[in-house]
């Protein structure tokens, strides 16, 4: 047997742990990705993409202007959408992740402002899709070397 290539018994191991263990897990972990999904594309991103006078307000704060408000609320737009399609999933909630710890640190050093802890709360639930959807990482990144 090569390297490259597991027994099949470690192989039906390797993928009982990519995947959650009952239908109501996966029913669960769905349910808890639309949810976010629909809350960074609705919630978070749409103010900051229409310039609503609180986030205009915010980013003025921060120094980051118009043009970081738009980034960065396109940014969120994208990883809300991007949680909606199992493909893209993991890869999101990394992304999203790290945008949010990037807001909590913006939240420590500029903003001080009462919704501080919030970041850190969001990326609890995408540290969780990140993990539970780590399969789709893998496929997705098979994917872009076998068209490299």
């Amino acid at each position: 047997m090569s390297e490259t290539t597991l027994p099949a018994s470690r192989v039906a191991s390797a993928a009982s742990v990519n995947a959650p263990r009952s239908r109501g897990a996966r029913v669960s972990l769905t349910a808890l990705q639309i949810v976010l999904g629909l809350f960074y594309a609705i919630a978070s991103a749409l103010p900051k993409l229409i310039a609503h006078p609180s986030a205009a307000e915010t980013f003025d704060k921060l120094g980051w202007g118009h043009t970081g408000m738009y980034i960065i609320g396109a940014l969120e737009l994208a990883g809300g959408l991007a949680l909606l399609i199992p493909l893209f999933d993991s890869v999101a909630a990394m992304a999203l992740g790290a945008l949010m710890v990037g807001a909590f640190i913006a939240n420590i050093t500029a903003i001080h402002g009462p919704y501080v802890a919030t970041p850190l709360i969001l990326v609890l639930p995408l540290a969780l899709i990140a993990w539970a959807r780590r399969s789709h990482t893998t496929e997705l990144l098979r994917l872009v070397r076998r068209r490299a």
